[in-house]
């Protein structure tokens, strides 16, 4: 934290901001403005989704962030469990992405009315004997739930997945393996490029 920006790390099951309904008010931003209240959302985690988030100080900052996110200068690096072994070292997933009304929040691949959507992959490890794969993934663009779809697009979900998996992928996860380890931007005031790092929980 400095007079710019609050850098900290969600824990899954906390939203990010409130919801709907006085059962889910607390909140990542409600919790960080305890404690420094001009702290300001500039993105978002899903709730099941653990990791890096940063945070504005004041109105000035979170334009010039907005921004940065809006321009694609923000880099981010998740980790995340596969169920099944990926055939690939690498790869990139170029599938468009749209709302699945009849079934929202979920998302779902529409090459006719889909946002383009980008993912790379590099495989971390595989564990042939329990099936599934350790990845780094980089969305390339910052749909909802794109990392999950995406995954779910190459035949591996997310292990621990209750919108996109399936019974093998969920069976034995106390939660969704997915954390945002990495998150590098140019600080607002000093223009220096600075990186935070967060070791995945699983």
């Amino acid at each position: 934290m400095d007079e710019s920006l609050v850098v900290v790390c969600k824990p899954e099951g906390l939203l990010s901001v409130p919801g709907r309904g006085d059962d889910r008010q607390d909140c990542l931003i409600a919790r960080v403005q305890q404690h420094v209240p001009d702290a300001l959302i500039v993105h978002r985690l899903d709730m099941a989704t653990s990791g890096l988030m940063v945070l504005a100080r004041g109105e000035s900052v979170h334009r010039q962030l907005s921004k940065q996110f809006q321009d694609r200068l923000v880099d981010k690096r998740y980790e995340a469990v596969l169920s099944g072994v990926l055939p690939d070292d690498e790869g990139m997933v170029d599938l468009p992405l749209i709302t699945d009304w009849p079934n929202r929040p979920l998302q779902k691949v529409c090459a006719e009315t889909g946002k383009p959507s980008q993912t790379r992959y590099w495989v971390l490890r595989r564990d042939n004997e329990k099936g599934q794969t350790w990845v780094s993934l980089e969305p390339v663009t910052g749909r909802s739930h794109q990392l999950r779809v995406h995954m779910l697009a190459l035949g591996c979900p997310i292990v621990g997945d209750p919108f996109y998996g399936h019974a093998e992928s969920q069976s034995g996860a106390p939660r969704l393996l997915l954390h945002a380890a990495q998150l590098a931007l140019t600080h607002p005031l000093s223009g220096a490029r600075m990186c935070w790092h967060s070791a995945a929980p699983f």
